[in-house]
């Protein structure tokens, strides 16, 4: 059985961690070096560092504060924000990233995907799909949640998967920040749907909902913020709980 991963993240803006609801009323939640130094030691198993405001802001992703993060640290490191070429993704690699996550820029422009996954490998490419679930649908959505898109979420899984990516970050904003747990149904139908690790993100509020990700939305990951950000779960706890409940995860 693969073991699960627990996944803090940390959303960056004007190089300070936030966290929001539904990806809008933005608050501080800490310094970025310092919170991946204490997830590191607390047994996280990989980080998410996401640039959130690049792609709105028209810049790239912050290179000093990731070289700063990933020289305290010993986990798998993932870099997302304004991110739209192999130039980009070098130049984060060089600078400690371990894996890259593109969102907007795929969007735009799909075959980057095919290119990145040919040059730096499908095991370093993540693609983060951002999606709103309107009366029965779920439709994409790009930078920072922003800017609404016809696509559909689970076609567009699809496309990524055949075109290289090794990982899918599936964030639903209907859940993002409000603690009533992950978009489990649509985890589900997600991780049946391709044949590459799915990992959850947005709505985890207690240690029960990390478990139903789990076992009702056969997530390979789940990745959260607030919860961790202001000391309302402990990972440790955590993966105790879930080994409780037969879940095979890394102590």
């Amino acid at each position: 059985m693969l073991t699960k991963r627990i996944i803090p993240c940390l959303d960056i803006k004007n190089g300070r961690t936030v966290k929001g609801v539904n990806f809008v009323g933005l608050r501080d939640a800490g310094d970025p070096v310092e919170l991946a130094k204490q997830y590191a030691a607390k047994g996280a198993d990989e980080l998410v560092f996401l640039d959130i405001s690049a792609t709105l802001e028209q810049r790239k992703t912050m290179h000093n504060m990731v070289l700063k993060v990933a020289e305290h640290i010993n986990i798998p490191f993932t870099v997302g924000g304004g991110i739209s070429s192999i130039e980009d993704v070098d130049d984060l690699l060089h600078c400690g990233a371990d894996k890259v996550s593109i969102n907007s820029s795929a969007v735009k422009r799909p075959q980057l995907i095919n290119e990145l996954s040919n040059k730096f490998g499908n095991q370093c490419i993540v693609v983060a799909i951002d999606a709103k679930q309107i009366e029965d649908e779920w439709f994409v959505h790009l930078a920072g949640g922003s800017i609404p898109t016809n696509l559909r979420l689970f076609d567009w899984a699809k496309e990524v998967e055949q075109r290289g990516a090794g990982e899918i970050l599936f964030t639903s904003m209907n859940n993002d920040g409000t603690k009533h747990g992950f978009a489990n149904k649509a985890l589900a139908k997600l991780s049946e749907m391709v044949n590459i690790p799915v990992i959850a993100s947005g709505g985890a509020g207690s240690v029960q909902h990390f478990i139903d990700a789990f076992k009702n939305g056969n997530a390979d990951a789940a990745l959260a913020a607030s919860v961790f950000h202001f000391g309302e779960i402990e990972i440790s706890d955590l993966k105790h709980e879930l080994r409780k409940q037969n879940i095979e995860v890394r102590l």
